[in-house]
């Protein structure tokens, strides 16, 4: 059996393939194809198809069937979340001070959005209604239509269906094989390397160099929302973070740290785990249960709580 990988920088993150069995440079055409979905969907590139989106409202764009895909099943998520998940927070992730790539805010790039220095205290929930109620989808012709004000976040969901994309991209290759994990959304298919099936390690959010689970599955997505991770100090001072509560605009204080979901698709996993991270401890557990979802769940103060079928992937 042989294995052939990559790591490469793509959206924002780290993203590791794996192709098990597949022709020589299979796996350099995954890595092309994520590349290509990033410029497609990077909400920092001017050119990208999401950013042209959001600077035509009310205007019908023709999009890629890939970027068509994307808001498809982003509405999806909301509608199947009753509204926890919603891909139209972009205003708020901005006053929240997430105006740039993560690299640059994490680096402590001077913060350019009028509101981030706007605190919790002091923000009025101002939301009302969400934007996705104005994006309307024309399938025969393939066009996007996003209303006044209305800006599509892809976020983490587009690194979870980028996995799908390139596993499916990959496994139609002719590889038995295939993991692509894209900053923590990861989808996994066909043959592991190893016999056991494909292994993923669960990190502490509260210390990455700590293994809160471990879990192996044949096939399916795994996908990790940490408050911990895209977190940053606005220049007041306050503690941010980039999970955004679509009932208040502001970022969500839930009682998690973390949530990891395991599911059939990466872009399930993503929006469950938002979701779930919103909902808090008791309500997140049982909106897996609900959508045949299993999860860990992590509290702010570290305790783990099982959700769904969990200990069936348990190693």
């Amino acid at each position: 059996m042989s294995t052939e990988e990559r790591i490469i920088k793509v959206m924002g993150t780290t993203a590791h393939v794996i192709v098990v069995d597949g022709a020589p440079g299979l796996a350099d055409r995954a890595v092309e194809r994520l590349e290509e979905l990033e410029a497609r969907w990077s909400r920092f590139r001017a050119d990208s198809e999401i950013s042209r989106l959001n600077d035509r409202p009310g205007v019908p764009v023709l999009v890629s069937p890939w970027t068509y895909q994307l808001i498809e099943r982003a509405l999806e998520g909301w509608r199947l979340t009753a509204g926890r998940y919603d891909p139209t927070l972009l205003g708020e992730l901005r006053a929240a001070g997430y105006d740039r790539s993560f690299e640059l805010l994490a680096a402590g790039d001077a913060p350019r959005g009028p509101a981030s220095s706007v605190t919790h205290a002091h923000a009025p929930s101002v939301r009302k209604g969400s934007g996705a109620e104005q994006i309307v989808l024309d399938p025969i012709v393939g066009t996007v239509t996003v209303g006044p004000d209305v800006e599509i976040d892809p976020g983490g969901i587009g690194k979870g269906f980028a996995a799908d994309l390139v596993v499916e991209l990959i496994l139609a290759a002719g590889a038995r094989g295939a993991l692509v994990n894209v900053g923590g959304d990861l989808r996994a298919d066909g043959a592991a390397p190893e016999g056991s099936g494909w292994v993923v390690a669960i990190a502490d959010p509260t210390d990455e160099d700590r293994v809160v689970g471990t879990l192996a599955l044949e096939s399916g997505a795994v996908a990790s929302t940490w408050r911990t991770k895209r977190a940053w100090t606005a220049p007041d001072g306050t503690p941010r973070h980039h999970l955004i509560d679509p009932a208040t605009g502001l970022p969500a204080a839930s009682g998690l740290a973390a949530v990891t979901v395991v599911t059939a698709r990466g872009w399930q996993a993503e929006v469950l785990a938002k979701a779930a991270f919103l909902a808090g401890p008791v309500e997140g557990a049982a909106l897996l249960a609900a959508n045949g979802a299993s999860g860990l769940l992590v509290s702010d103060d570290g305790t783990v709580h099982e959700a769904g079928a969990w200990a069936q992937y348990r190693v």
